[in-house]
């Protein structure tokens, strides 16, 4: 599975998780992202985007390890991957059809972002 991952950078960006190497995916609370969070598994591959100013997707993570024994907490370990090679700007991802349903779009608020193969594809390359 592929997931988006939201971020403020001014409180924890991409640059920080590759300083960091692994971090732990917390500070959620939309019941839909926790369910997202919850859903995820070891071995999962990640986008991290940016919001406020930038509202870019900068960056892949590979997720180590989930704990959803406390469904409102769930514990999700991720690690650094590499920084997209084409940053790709939310107004970009907005014109192509890819992503004409998706919650990305749909639901900005959404933290915590289920993606399609084809979706991560073109975030990734």
């Amino acid at each position: 599975m592929y997931y988006l991952l939201k971020t403020e950078p001014s409180e924890y960006s991409f640059a920080d998780l590759q300083r960091d190497g692994t971090t732990v995916w917390d500070g959620v609370t939309n019941p839909v992202a926790l369910k997202n969070l919850r859903g995820m598994k070891s071995g999962d591959h990640a986008i991290i985007y940016h919001t406020g100013d930038e509202r870019t997707a900068v960056g892949t993570a590979t997720i180590v390890s989930v704990d959803a024994s406390d469904p409102k907490k769930p514990i999700v370990k991720i690690k650094a991957a590499k920084p997209a090679p084409s940053p790709r700007r939310l107004d970009e991802i907005k014109a192509n059809k890819l992503f004409a349903d998706s919650p990305l779009v749909r639901q900005g608020r959404l933290s915590v972002v289920p993606l399609n193969e084809a979706q991560y594809k073109f975030l990734t390359e």
